[in-house]
């Protein structure tokens, strides 16, 4: 009897010192939903390909964490749609037992993620989204902006261009919060520059015909025509001005939010020549082209985008921040985050500021002429590079109130 007694003694004592490490776990598990347009006009920016990217961090965290902690991915389509993705947040947190939530283009829909986020006291690590508003009057204790902003896209393709000649502007622009903030953010360093916009144009979203935008863009005579959208819109506009002859007749074409996957849709003949602001691109070291191939194998050969690289560097650093806080608590795991330093492969070592803003390099790359690809997804040329310390809004100009 004694003998029983101190062995169910010893194996509760195991039992407490094993879950330990995962007391502050709720449910034992870290959940994470990866949430964005899975079917529709940003599908290959982010779509099933973050999935991957997702699951690919998890396998790297469990390879070098000693927490054994469990980790699952979920995944939903929130079609592009604040009220839709409002609702999935809340049921995940709510009744699903999700801990963060990752990805999320769409800025309309991030905004009202990250407030739900924030009311629950969960983690939002925003990769797709592109309104500087995220670690502006918008910021939250509860989100992280890794990987692009409005303002850096401005400041990368639209000062550039300026620069180079290009001084007269008009914009299209996707009618919602994210082309509103590139508009913005991009007239703001036309104007500084010394350029001038003659006009603009508002277009909804996924929209399939352009031509009355295009016509109202080549009347304006302007030098630039700004295309404040993305992804399946960004495809579009661009096949169609070239149908109108715009690029022939002398304007260029400003493709402010460009990936390597809309590249890819167009195809060189049509891209070559586009001047385009990225902070990932999968050849521009030994790391990011060993990883790319990684994901190209668990991804049907398709390479990654930007998108597809911040999902798996920002949801590495979060299980990173969970196991030093040693809790799933959004707000404290945040917290953790911005403490602890960055190191990945494929973005290097950086950091979080106190607005939420994840800080790394930025390229401006000009798409290549047929002619000078050596193959599949050799689409770039880097131009320049713009430092960490440049590459993103002065935190002291964004009107975070967290800033003090």
């Amino acid at each position: 009897m004694k003998l029983k007694l101190s062995s169910l003694v010893a194996a509760l004592a195991l039992a407490f010192a094993g879950g330990a490490a995962q007391a502050q776990i709720s449910g034992n598990v870290v959940k994470i939903g990866v949430m964005n347009d899975m079917s529709g006009v940003y599908a290959d920016i982010g779509g099933p390909g973050s999935v991957v990217a997702a699951k690919m961090a998890v396998e790297d965290f469990q390879k070098m964490s000693k927490a054994g902690l469990k980790v699952e991915i979920v995944s939903a389509d929130h079609q592009n749609k604040p009220d839709v993705g409002s609702t999935i947040a809340r049921q995940w947190y709510d009744t699903d037992g999700v801990d963060a939530i990752a990805d999320v283009p769409t800025s309309s829909v991030a905004l009202a993620v990250s407030q739900v986020t924030r009311d629950k006291g969960k983690a939002f690590l925003a990769t797709g989204p592109a309104t500087a508003d995220l670690t502006g009057k918008a910021c939250s204790p509860n989100t992280v902006h890794w990987l692009y902003d409005t303002w850096m896209l401005a400041n990368g393709t639209g000062s550039a261009i300026v620069k180079t000649g290009g001084d007269t502007w008009f914009f299209l622009t996707s009618d919602y919060a994210f082309g509103h903030a590139l508009e913005r953010d991009t007239e703001a360093v036309v104007l500084k520059n010394g350029g001038k916009v003659l006009g603009k144009v508002r277009h909804p979203l996924a929209t399939q015909d352009f031509s009355s935008f295009l016509l109202q863009a080549q009347a304006s005579k302007a030098k630039v025509i700004g295309l404040a959208n993305a992804g399946g819109d960004t495809i579009n506009s661009i096949k169609q001005a070239a149908e109108f002859g715009i690029v022939k007749g002398g304007q260029s074409l400003a493709g402010l939010l460009v990936f390597m996957t809309d590249v890819h849709g167009l195809g060189l003949q049509t891209a070559q020549g586009l001047i385009v602001t990225e902070t990932f691109y999968w050849d521009l070291n030994d790391q990011t082209r060993a990883w790319s191939k990684r994901f190209a194998a668990a991804n049907g050969g398709k390479y990654p985008s930007m998108d597809h690289a911040g999902v798996y560097a920002v949801i590495l650093h979060y299980l990173k921040a969970v196991e030093a806080a040693k809790t799933d608590d959004g707000t404290k795991v945040v917290a953790k985050m911005k403490e602890l330093p960055t190191d990945d492969p494929l973005f290097g070592k950086g950091t979080i500021r106190a607005d939420g803003r994840k800080l790394h390099p930025a390229y401006l790359f000009e798409v290549k002429k047929p002619s000078e690809s050596k193959g599949p997804y050799d689409y770039y040329k880097l131009r320049a590079t713009i430092p960490a310390d440049q590459a993103f809004r002065p935190m002291s100009e964004g009107g975070c109130p967290l800033v003090k």
